[in-house]
């Protein structure tokens, strides 16, 4: 993407305009990091820049902005759906009020790359290169010097800024928790002093930037700095709660549901799936509201089955797909069923793990042990079990179907289910290997009456 990105800013130099890669393009770059996309800031106007390039997306031109997609003959490497091969081409501009907390009521164009960059989010990302010209660094707003000293800083006025789009005070937390950086005192008490005003921010853009958080290999540092910062009370009360509540011990030597949890998220790889880190935040948000203290020991009865309805509730709110949905709430709903792994029937223990991603569940149970007493023997147990099983033994074809019921004599009904999962069972146990024996075990166990 950078050459297709280097011939759109050639392009427009050619035909008198200015042109550089702006925001994180420029940022990653000077951090060595290898840029997902590429943004281009222009003097060219949306009508300007389309007439240059006629195959463009004017998917935000009232805002300055078009895409300029590359052309098959660009070379482009393979790209996550994130990041479709595109170049956004933005033009410099001077934003008025922004009344709905996103967009600008009204937008100036601007022939200035200074004013252009004042209107942006923090100074990391106010930066533009020039490719053409050995990656020469355009910097009108102290930007490399936070980044060599590791700091997030809102250019300008830090409660201007957060007040034109609250989204940044979650991209703030973000952006300091992905590079390790700390958030500058003013720009920390801003977010501090506006964190409700989060709630206005549609559910998916604040779904998004917590999957990020969760997904970017420091998720533990970013929901310490989402605790601090008073945001994690306004997006996730259900997370918040976790503070100060009590776990036995005995099995829980670490402390209280929120350092458990925090702890699991310290273990979320980098680029894990989205529903893994999701289940691993959620797993026990049902213990706050089942907290009790019994003659033998903290219990939390019932803790799953609540958690299992509170993880649906959160993933709707959010608007997290049903798939996605369905998976999260399954990592809740099983992740304290590998207690019982070794008691468990063959046939049990099968169908355990050929839930759907179940390699998501064994995950989270290593993550959730690690963060707990430490104990292994059952994760171990299973991993094996699971190594040392086939496809074919875990999914075995079956070997009877409603139509051999039939022609049996058996009349069809909800009795056929019942019968039909009793035979899977027994073929799971391996005491059924053979259609033969099916048929004989039906006619033992389920005699037809007259």
């Amino acid at each position: 993407m950078k050459e297709h990105a280097t011939n759109v800013v050639r392009d427009l130099r050619q035909r008198g305009f200015q042109a550089y890669f702006a925001g994180g393009c420029v940022r990653d770059t000077l951090l060595g990091l290898v840029p997902t996309d590429y943004d281009v800031a222009t003097d060219a106007t949306p009508p300007e820049v389309m007439r240059i390039f006629p195959e463009t997306y004017a998917v935000g031109a009232q805002f300055g902005v078009v895409l300029v997609p590359a052309p098959e003959d660009v070379p482009v490497p393979p790209t996550p759906p994130e990041h479709p091969n595109y170049v956004e081409v933005a033009t410099f501009r001077n934003d008025g009020a922004y009344s709905d907390g996103r967009h600008p009521d009204q937008v100036r164009y601007s022939t200035d790359p200074r004013e252009d960059v004042q209107r942006r989010d923090f100074t990391i990302n106010g930066l533009l290169m020039d490719p053409l010209d050995g990656n020469r660094v355009l910097d009108f707003v102290g930007g490399r010097d936070d980044l060599k000293a590791g700091v997030i800083r809102a250019i300008g006025d830090a409660e201007c800024r957060f007040q034109e789009d609250k989204l940044r005070m979650l991209r703030a937390v973000r952006f300091a928790a992905r590079f390790q950086y700390v958030i500058e005192p003013r720009t920390f008490a801003a977010i501090q002093q506006l964190a409700p005003l989060i709630r206005q921010v549609s559910r998916e853009r604040v779904r998004d930037e917590l999957t990020k958080m969760l997904t970017e290999g420091h998720a533990r540092h970013a929901f310490e700095l989402l605790d601090t910062s008073g945001l994690l009370r306004e997006v996730l009360p259900e997370i918040d709660r976790m503070h100060g509540v009590a776990q036995p011990p005995q099995f829980h030597p670490e402390g209280d549901v929120w350092i458990h949890t925090l702890l699991l998220l310290e273990k979320l790889p980098p680029k894990c799936s989205p529903t893994l880190a999701w289940g691993t935040l959620l797993h026990d948000v049902g213990k706050p509201p089942m907290f009790r203290v019994a003659p033998d020991r903290i219990r939390f009865d019932g803790h799953v089955e609540v958690g299992i309805r509170m993880a649906q509730e959160i993933c709707h709110r959010l608007h997290f797909s049903n798939d996605d949905t369905k998976q999260i709430a399954a990592l809740v709903a099983n992740h304290m069923r590998f207690a019982d792994a070794e008691r468990m029937k063959a046939s049990t223990l099968k169908r355990f793990m050929r839930l759907p991603k179940f390699k998501e569940h064994l995950e989270l149970h290593h993550m959730d042990c690690l963060s707990s007493h430490g104990n292994l023997a059952m994760y171990d147990f299973v991993l094996q079990r699971l190594q040392e099983s086939s496809e074919e033994e875990i999914r075995p074809a079956m070997l009877l179907s409603g139509r051999d019921l039939i022609q049996l004599g058996y009349k069809p009904g909800p009795g056929f289910r019942e019968m039909l999962s009793t035979i899977e069972d027994a073929q799971l146990e391996g005491t059924l290997r053979s259609k033969e024996e099916a048929l004989e075990f039906v006619r033992r166990e389920f005699p037809l009456t007259s």
